[in-house]
């Protein structure tokens, strides 16, 4: 007579499947919940395309009778609630784009944080409001504070297309 074996897991062997399961979820979600704050923090970088393509425009062309003074490049959100994660979108009289993001919870450490963009006139040199009509915006430095540095909690949150 043939006996026939049962088939199955053991306790060890699920024991041991639960603990991979318990390991990788633990890994896996700092990293998700990160993800998701930068997509968040990226509707900044959305939010200051426009005025990064008016004061390109003008620094190149010059088609303003007069330099535009602070907040007066003609893209800015000053009302505030720009959108849920953007509060307000200023620019200075150089043209330095500040994105101030919403206080939103979900956003974590990155609320309240803003978002610039600097434009620069070569590598290093920051543009200024005498260049306007005479010259292209070399590059656009991007941070997240007044000295652009990436010190604060803002910085592990920033777009790929603002860390270099």
């Amino acid at each position: 007579m043939k006996r026939t074996v049962q088939q199955g897991f053991t306790l060890i062997e699920l024991m041991i499947v639960v603990a991979i399961i318990g390991i990788l979820a633990a890994v896996a979600l700092p990293a998700y919940q990160t993800y998701t704050i930068k997509a968040k923090v990226s509707e900044g970088m959305l939010a200051a395309s426009q005025c990064r393509t008016t004061v390109s425009e003008v620094y190149q062309t010059g088609n303003t009778a007069a330099p535009p003074g602070a907040n007066g490049w003609g893209c800015e959100n000053t009302a505030g609630s720009a959108s849920k994660y953007v509060n307000t979108v200023t620019t200075d009289v150089n043209g330095k784009i500040t994105v101030l993001l919403s206080g939103d919870s979900s956003l974590g450490a990155a609320s309240l944080n803003a978002l610039t963009l600097v434009p620069l006139a070569t590598a290093t040199t920051t543009l200024g409001s005498a260049s306007i009509g005479s010259t292209q915006v070399y590059a656009w430095r991007c941070g997240n504070s007044a000295s652009d540095g990436t010190s604060s909690t803002l910085s592990k949150y920033l777009p790929g297309s603002c860390k270099g």
